[in-house]
């Protein structure tokens, strides 16, 4: 019996996308830009797509362009580890990433793109006997918001993550563990393939290569955005820059409480499956790793910020160390791994460690940003939350607590959003 679907060797492919044939089909379209959109979005990562698309899907707003500087999902929504939980301890937070995680649960069908969810578990692993009570605390807040949580002891860990053989001599014991079992990892770039796609089908606009040098405005409104590709008249404007909204701030003449920070991740090269979880190893006072194992076998691999204020994408070598360190201390039997790729993202860091979404100087120009370690697990929350704010003027009780003036007030969500601890750098 013939097999229905058809083969492609790699020479079809190749002669196929040299002449065009008709079975290479673009996820999203090449557009021109436009004299004139209902609103421009900045910045065609993973929360400036899902705002796009949510115009156009809950709001019935079609006319929407999307402008990236580079190419779609250039920027950190391509550079990052791929985790997403929502066990956070404070409401405002663990009500905002349950919504994002719900989301995620069924993005794959909503968008028809295979994201890759995998309900692997997030593992936040205790130390030592005073770290049960900080993991108890948070798990109880997230167990009384009706998100799940389990706080397992050394046993059930080992049953658990057999990998993790947490009865071994270490520098640091591990004595257990709090366990979100929905958390877990997403395709990150197949993240921003299927907005992109969703958003085109619903009549959006991408434009990449169109850089945005500044605003035209009158009175308490801006009309029009300037562009490396003319000027385009809008009538709302939403600034989506992950890493680089010191500069929209800057454009903008508001100072923001933002700094640009390097957050590095990396991958081993292949092994045979050995951990179907992800790990967050945070030792007090000593380095970070969070852990998991992509679907080609790789090892990924995060910690905490270089430290220090850049826009590089180069990591420092000693936070590359303090990973790979924390990294063996957990699991020594990756100790002879070789790395195979390395890489770091912007991220903007707020004072706090919670996300900004909010009006900026204007009545109709708004701000997506602040993410710090949050952004990629927060976009289908993200972006649904800012299209609602952009189409019905007031934003959604979901983010509230994100508004600009916290700063000013001090009602501030004090929540770095990485690992078992409330401390920072």
């Amino acid at each position: 019996m013939k097999r229905a679907s058809r083969h492609y060797s790699a020479w079809s492919l190749l002669r196929a996308r040299l002449s065009g044939a008709g079975f290479w089909r673009p996820l999203w379209t090449g557009n021109r830009l436009q004299q004139a959109y209902d609103v421009v979005v900045v910045g065609a990562g993973g929360h400036g797509l899902a705002t796009a698309y949510h115009l156009a899907k809950d709001h019935g707003i079609k006319r929407v362009a999307v402008l990236e500087k580079r190419l779609v999902g250039y920027g950190n929504v391509g550079r990052n580890t791929t985790i997403v939980r929502s066990n956070y301890l404070l409401p405002e937070n663990h009500y905002f990433y349950e919504d994002a995680l719900r989301r995620y649960e069924g993005l794959g069908r909503e968008l028809n793109y295979n994201i890759m969810y995998s309900p692997r578990g997030v593992v936040d692993l205790a130390l030592s006997e005073d770290d049960f009570p900080v993991l108890a605390r948070r798990g109880n807040a997230l167990r009384l918001a009706g998100i799940d949580a389990e706080l397992m002891d050394r046993a059930a860990l080992e049953k658990f993550v057999p990998a993790l053989a947490p009865r071994r001599r270490r520098r640091f014991p591990i004595v257990g563990a709090l366990v979100q079992h929905r958390g877990g990892t997403v395709r990150h770039d197949a993240v921003a393939w299927g907005y992109a796609r969703a958003a085109t089908a619903l009549g959006v606009d991408i434009i990449e290569d169109c850089e945005v040098t500044g605003l035209h405005t009158t009175g308490n409104s801006a009309t029009a955005v300037q562009t490396s590709q003319g000027e385009v008249q809008a009538g709302a404007v939403v600034f989506a820059t992950a890493g680089h909204t010191g500069l929209v701030g800057k454009m903008l003449g508001v100072p923001l409480p933002i700094e640009t920070h390097l957050l590095q991740a990396m991958v081993t090269e292949p092994v045979k499956p050995l951990l179907d979880t992800v790990l967050v190893y945070v030792a007090p006072g000593h380095a970070e790793s969070y852990i998991s194992q992509s679907d080609r076998g790789g090892m990924v691999l995060g910690g905490h910020i270089d430290g220090f204020p850049s826009y590089t994408r180069e990591g420092a070598w000693h936070r590359l160390e303090d990973v790979v360190q924390a990294t063996v201390e957990v699991l020594p039997q990756l100790g002879q791994l070789r790395l195979l790729r390395h890489w770091a993202g912007t991220n903007d860091m707020t004072m706090d460690g919670s996300p900004i979404i909010d009006r900026v100087k204007y009545d109709n120009v708004f701000l997506n940003a602040g993410w710090c370690y949050g952004g990629f697990k927060a976009i289908p929350a993200s972006g649904a939350a800012c299209a609602s704010f952009v189409a019905k003027g007031a934003p959604p009780d979901l983010i509230r607590a994100y508004r600009l003036s916290r700063f000013a007030t001090g009602h501030l969500l004090d929540e770095p959003g990485y690992g078992p601890y409330p401390v920072k750098l």
